[in-house]
């Protein structure tokens, strides 16, 4: 989906105000020679927010650099994305912190102007964060099978926090093999998705684990997006994998946080990318990092550092997934 231009303009200057300056460290001499600006393409005080910062504490003194973020939201991460490439400087000082899971598949469906990997590329994988399916802690659904019997009565209203997302697939297709009805309802986020869920306005919600389990026992997971649902056992309360339950054949559904930087960049600054790749890898090593990102809510077996190879190839198999899931994510047959 291609934005008019007085929308997108009118978008990014609602949210340029959402602009926050990390604490200060002392500046190195050559690069970075100034502040490196970031842009996220969601809004402030989300996950992605919170893991940004959490790995700046550590990657800033490393870099001798500050951070400073410009928050984004719009058209599922588009907005976000076309201000980074068409309006930031591409001198190696300007980042973008994104979800590859769901902004490639924003990619995919609404095809935007610019293009991976011509234009951006994404560096430095933080996590691999299993979508699932919750509920309230005082639902009526305890399990799995208890949501998919009501979607085969009625449709379902389940809260995502946009609809280009990992976890918006897993529930079109379970739902389109389970026979049920789920009528996906997009928050932009995913606090405002949990607090739908909380309050009752939607019965269910479907997100990354890591901001479902950062809520405590307010929720209750229902089931996940992975074969392998045991590795989060202690996180999900023994939840199920759904392939499990229902006998579907639902490929491993997951977000993936990250940083990218212009490919241009990368082409004419190589000593710049050098350096910020290094030491962004070395955040990794540093056993604070992981009691920081704990503090988030966030378990830490969600770390799981990936580097530029592995994001391509990742964000290449999102599209394929997009696209194969096209129709039931656009609703057009």
């Amino acid at each position: 989906m291609k934005l008019p231009s007085q929308t997108r303009r009118r978008l990014i200057a609602g949210s340029a105000a959402a602009i926050a300056l990390h604490p200060l460290f002392s500046r190195a001499q050559g690069f970075p020679s100034k502040n490196m600006r970031v842009v996220i393409p969601t809004g402030q005080g989300g996950g992605a927010d919170r893991l940004a910062r959490v790995f700046d504490d550590f990657w800033g003194p490393l870099l001798k650099a500050n951070f400073e973020y410009g928050f984004f939201a719009g058209a599922a991460g588009q907005v976000g994305y076309e201000l980074y490439l068409n309006k930031r400087e591409r001198d190696g000082h300007n980042l973008l912190f994104g979800n590859m899971g769901p902004e490639m598949i924003m990619y995919a469906l609404q095809k935007p102007a610019y293009r991976f990997p011509e234009d951006y590329q994404y560096f430095c994988r933080l996590d691999v964060d299993d979508s699932v399916v919750y509920v309230r802690r005082q639902s009526p659904f305890k399990r799995l099978e208890d949501l998919v019997a009501e979607g085969r009565k009625r449709a379902v209203n389940v809260a995502v926090s946009r609809l280009p997302h990992p976890a918006s697939i897993g529930m079109l297709a379970l739902g389109n093999a389970a026979k049920a009805r789920f009528n996906l309802v997009p928050y932009g986020g995913g606090n405002p998705t949990s607090v739908a869920v909380m309050n009752g306005e939607a019965d269910a919600g479907a997100l990354p684990i890591a901001g479902v389990v950062a809520l405590g026992d307010q929720m209750r997971v229902l089931g996940v997006f992975n074969d392998d649902a045991a590795k989060m056992a202690k996180y999900s309360g023994n939840a199920p994998a759904v392939n499990k339950v229902f006998g579907t054949k639902i490929p491993p559904l997951y977000s993936s946080r990250s940083w990218a930087i212009h490919t241009e960049v990368i082409e004419k600054f190589p000593e710049r990318f050098a350096l910020l790749e290094k030491t962004a890898r070395q955040v990794f090593d540093n056993p604070k990092y992981r009691e920081e990102y704990a503090k988030t809510g966030a378990p830490v077996e969600t770390i799981q550092y990936g580097d530029r190879k592995l994001c391509t190839e990742y964000s290449r198999g999102m599209i394929e997934l997009a696209n194969e899931y096209r129709t039931l994510l656009t609703a057009k047959k």
